[in-house]
């Protein structure tokens, strides 16, 4: 078994592309002619964002309305720092500041534009 993508449901697929591209320096892979779906180049696993309507019919499950996301998407950086500053100048939302954890590792979190929760840390030794 091996994971090929991460699929997170979102209001606007452009947007989320837009601020993943600026923020973390993806890649765009494919955006499909109706915006509804698009992935990015993100290592072994794709990132993809689909509109939220399609959570309807891929699914059958109604999405809520007015809520935010509850997933975690986590890039690995040497500079934490930096990369915490450029996403806060690109309109993430601050969650916890960059610090060290006992085990060594340097996190900082971040939400985006749709409420998922964006963890930036150093690589694990």
């Amino acid at each position: 078994m091996k994971m090929d993508y991460v699929i997170v449901y979102v209001d606007d697929v452009v947007k989320a592309t837009e601020f993943y591209q600026e923020v973390f320096d993806l890649k765009i892979k494919f955006v499909h002619e109706s915006n509804t779906y698009a992935e990015m180049e993100s290592g072994e696993t794709t990132l993809a964002f689909a509109n939220n309507e399609m959570l309807k019919s891929n699914t059958g499950i109604e999405p809520l309305k007015g809520t935010k996301n509850c997933f975690e998407i986590a890039f690995s950086t040497n500079d934490v720092e930096k990369a915490f500053e450029k996403a806060i100048a690109n309109g993430a939302i601050e969650i916890r500041k960059p610090s060290s954890k006992p085990w060594g590792q340097i996190v900082a979190y971040v939400q985006d534009y749709f409420g998922t929760i964006v963890e930036i840390c150093t690589p694990m030794g």
